[in-house]
């Protein structure tokens, strides 16, 4: 049986295309539609995870991620 963990994906579009981040790990990837772009930033942990020195995994992770909207005033 596999384990899995879980991370945050943040996913914008970027001209034709989409850009997707793993900020947790700080790994980034990209692709043609949203779900192109979070498959390929899948892999791209998984790639990392699997063959990263456990102290790098430990140097680039972030244990506390917070994601939220702001609301700021403008003129």
């Amino acid at each position: 049986m596999n384990a899995t963990r879980e991370f945050t994906a943040l996913i914008e579009r970027e001209g034709d295309g989409y850009v997707s981040l793993c900020p947790e790990l700080d790994i980034a990837s990209q692709g043609s539609t949203v779900e192109e772009a979070k498959s390929n930033l899948i892999e791209a942990v998984s790639l990392f995870l699997d063959t990263a020195d456990p102290s790098e995994i430990e140097r680039r992770g972030h244990s506390e991620l917070f994601v939220t909207r702001l609301e700021v005033p403008v003129g």
